[in-house]
């Protein structure tokens, strides 16, 4: 067989830790030997970050906005024990904070489902996807140590020179100070996406923030969205039968899990972070969710929505044995190849991209599965397998789907 030929190539952003080690075996395994790769390589392994400063962090979104189409390996946000462990020069920020704030748009997380694995809220029979704004909030947030007998106040200067106050708080001990910003241009290209995929996947759109308490900062955000849709978006949505709504985020949550799925839920940045994890781990696995970044302009950053499994990289380190789930990395370079081949009109690669996603689910279904799904699956017949076996297996079915 011939190697699939690409024309453009894609952004690659390596990683770190036991998702870094995946990374290798997927192109080795799944990729190259099929595929003639073209990618315009960037290493956001924390070390490469440190050596360049972070440089090569904002120099790989800045890529992905020439290309139009990026893959992302899971990357480290440095603790203060990562400090000590990497001998960094600074606490560097989160990779994927800096590449959304340079991208902008909508982060869209949806889960895999898999016939054999039962979502612990079992009313939950279709996926829900989390669409999260990617811009702001606690990710771009100025914070301070106040000491005791400090007066903090936010303080905002117009154009032309005036200037508004309001008190924080008069401090009798010591405390702590956040402020937090947003754009409102950011979050209409957030509304705007999310009724855009509202329409492709023929989904409702729930949309939920504590305007209630944040009375302006999280009321823009719903003005915003309610404004939007009222001139643009109504009558396309009801033309397709669905529904735009508006909830208090704790209704939201409480909503949610009563429900059976099948819709889109928006989310703010840090809610969707948090509300994605929780729904990604109620459907199976945070390795069993897709989640990629839709830019205003068009642009599409794929990754993985869960961590380096560090843990698992530690007893890689020691030679041992690890059964490690790469779906959402196998599926963020299935979702970035099906992109790319559609930009460049390559139906070849759309293909591959398919049949790769088809491999890897009759996999599972097949009762060959890693060990986090092995202990949650109903299937009578299965078998765990380590790292490297699972993807063997999938290679397996590659050829034969192929």
């Amino acid at each position: 067989m011939s190697k699939i030929q690409m024309t453009t190539p894609i952004v690659e952003m390596d990683g770190d830790e036991m998702t870094r080690v995946i990374w290798r075996m997927i192109k080795d395994i799944l990729l190259t030997p099929y595929i003639d790769l073209k990618t315009e390589y960037y290493d956001l392994g924390l070390e490469h970050r440190n050596e360049t400063n972070d440089q090569v962090t904002i120099d790989s979104a800045e890529a992905a906005k020439k290309y139009g189409v990026a893959v992302k390996c899971a990357t480290i946000t440095p603790n203060a024990a990562r400090m000590t462990e990497y001998n960094l020069k600074e606490m560097w920020k989160s990779p994927n904070g800096t590449i959304r704030a340079i991208l902008d748009g909508t982060v869209f997380r949806t889960p895999i489902l898999v016939n054999g694995i039962v979502p612990y809220i079992p009313t939950w029979t279709k996926p829900i996807t989390i669409a999260r704004h990617a811009y702001g909030d606690v990710y771009k947030n100025v914070e301070m140590q106040v000491e005791a007998g400090s007066t903090a106040e936010l303080v905002m200067t117009d154009k032309d020179g005036n200037v508004k106050k309001e008190l924080i708080h008069e401090f009798k001990n010591g405390g702590i100070i956040q402020g937090l910003h947003n754009r409102d241009e950011s979050i209409e290209s957030f509304a705007r996406a999310c009724f855009n995929y509202a329409l492709d996947l023929k989904q409702d759109v729930w949309f939920a923030t504590k305007d209630t308490i944040s009375k302006k900062y999280d009321h823009r955000f719903k003005d915003i969205f309610a404004e939007i849709y009222e001139n643009e978006y109504k009558d396309k949505f009801e033309a397709n039968g669905i529904e735009y709504f508006y909830t208090l985020i704790d209704d939201a949550v409480a909503r949610v899990i009563r429900s059976e799925g099948g819709y889109i839920w928006a989310c703010k940045n840090y809610d969707g972070d948090v509300m994605s994890d929780m729904v990604a781990t109620a459907y199976g696995s945070l390795a069993m969710m897709t989640s990629v970044l839709v830019s205003p302009d068009g642009k599409y950053e794929y990754e993985a929505a869960h961590g380096t499994v560090q843990r698992h990289y530690y007893k890689y380190q020691k030679g041992e044995t690890t059964s490690t789930n790469s779906v959402a990395t196998i599926f963020a370079w299935s979702g970035a190849l099906r992109k790319r081949g559609e930009l460049d009109n390559l139906s070849e690669l759309v293909n591959f991209a398919d049949c790769l996603e088809k491999a890897t689910i009759k996999t599972i279904e097949d009762g060959v599965m890693t060990g986090d799904l092995y202990s949650m699956s109903k299937l009578e017949d299965k078998t765990k397998v380590d790292t490297e076996g699972f993807l063997r297996a999938v290679d397996e079915r590659l050829k034969v789907i192929l």
